[in-house]
């Protein structure tokens, strides 16, 4: 059974791309958006992240961190996140552990699902969207509805 809006998110501890090791739980009462996505310089998880780089300002203006967070490993995630000018970390989650704690693997493949989690400050699930195949649109509507919240 998955998570569900209203439900405390599971806490984790990942490598960032910051150096240091990111746990959920250290953001304290800071609202987040964590987005798992399967793989680094793939043409739909580019445009993705290239969205969330767009509307990063709004983000900030909010008070709301943005993670990303996919199976590839540390320096993968260096190049990516150079490459597009990333303003966000990246977390590895090499062997899928917390995806799978997020309902966002895959089941057989073991790659992680296309899954966005909109968290209060009390790490209380807000929102979740699935399935993001089309980048703009939905983060679009994510900074909207955060905007009303917020």
């Amino acid at each position: 059974m998955g998570l569900k809006v209203g439900e405390k998110a599971p806490n984790f501890t990942l490598d960032s791309t910051s150096g240091k090791e990111f746990t959920l739980y250290d953001l304290g009462d800071e609202p987040c958006i964590i987005y798992f996505y399967p793989k680094d310089f793939t043409s739909v998880c580019t445009e993705q992240a290239c969205s969330f780089r767009d509307e990063f300002g709004a983000f900030r203006d909010l008070g709301v961190t943005v993670i990303g967070i996919s199976k590839d490993d540390i320096e993968t995630h260096h190049r990516f996140k150079k490459e597009y000018n990333l303003p966000f970390e990246l977390l590895a989650d090499t062997q899928g552990k917390v995806a799978k704690l997020y309902d966002s693997l895959l089941p057989i493949v073991a790659i992680p699902k296309r899954n966005t989690f909109v968290l209060a400050g009390d790490k209380t699930i807000m929102d979740i969207q699935s399935d993001l195949t089309s980048g703009k649109s939905k983060i679009r509507e994510v900074v909207e509805n955060l905007t009303k919240k917020f």
